[in-house]
């Protein structure tokens, strides 16, 4: 849908990942789209010289989220919501639904 506003495929699909979740890393974020890695990280690097995300190292892993300082993150942040609003349902379930933390040993199902 942004696509064309924001110049690439990748672009649109790091920023609505990040969006839902709060943050993500490259692979993450390609193996969640079925797309290829190189491309994601590519534009992670662009997002994040550009001042539109920040990251942070967690071990190996680089952790990208939106940068707090980013004097129009809010108003990106609301757009990306609405055009949550329009995305096949599927992708908004998936992107919602998907459990980050392991579930407590002996609770059930």
């Amino acid at each position: 849908m942004l696509e064309s506003l924001l110049g690439s495929k990748s672009c649109e699909l790091v920023l609505l990942f990040l969006t839902v979740r709060g943050e993500g890393y490259a692979r993450e974020i390609a193996r969640f789209f079925g797309v290829d890695y190189r491309p994601i990280r590519n534009q992670l690097r662009k997002l994040e010289v550009g001042g539109i995300l920040c990251s942070k190292p967690a071990g190996k892993t680089v952790l990208y989220s939106f940068n707090p300082r980013c004097p129009y993150r809010r108003e990106l942040v609301m757009l990306l919501e609405k055009v949550l609003k329009f995305c096949p349902l599927d992708l908004k379930e998936r992107l919602i639904g998907n459990r980050r933390r392991p579930r407590r040993w002996g609770k059930p199902l």
